[in-house]
């Protein structure tokens, strides 16, 4: 149990973070508004969760203009699509022993 458990990764315990990979991994790319709605967060808690996965390198942004509107992406790294696999297989080989 305990080396299953070494492999959980603790940026991703989260709900909120736990969505935002779950969604990107799927996902080419999605901006802060789709974000926002398909996690039902607020923008402040968000863009703390963003923020901490864009520090650790598993996720990067993108600012750009839309019709003279910011608008901000976001995509997986291939370090967070990597950790995150990793980590969801944790938890089925959790599942799957207990």
């Amino acid at each position: 149990m305990k080396t299953i458990l070494a492999n959980f990764n603790k940026a991703f315990e989260s709900r909120v973070r736990l969505g935002i990979m779950s969604v990107l991994a799927v996902s080419s790319s999605m901006d802060f508004t789709g974000l926002k709605e398909t996690l039902a967060v607020t923008d402040g808690n968000l863009a703390s969760h963003l923020r901490a996965l864009e520090e650790g390198g598993y996720i990067i942004m993108e600012k750009s203009f839309i019709n003279r509107k910011p608008n901000t992406n976001y995509t997986i790294t291939e370090k967070g699509m990597e950790s995150f696999k990793s980590h969801l297989r944790a938890l089925e080989e959790l599942i799957k022993n207990k």
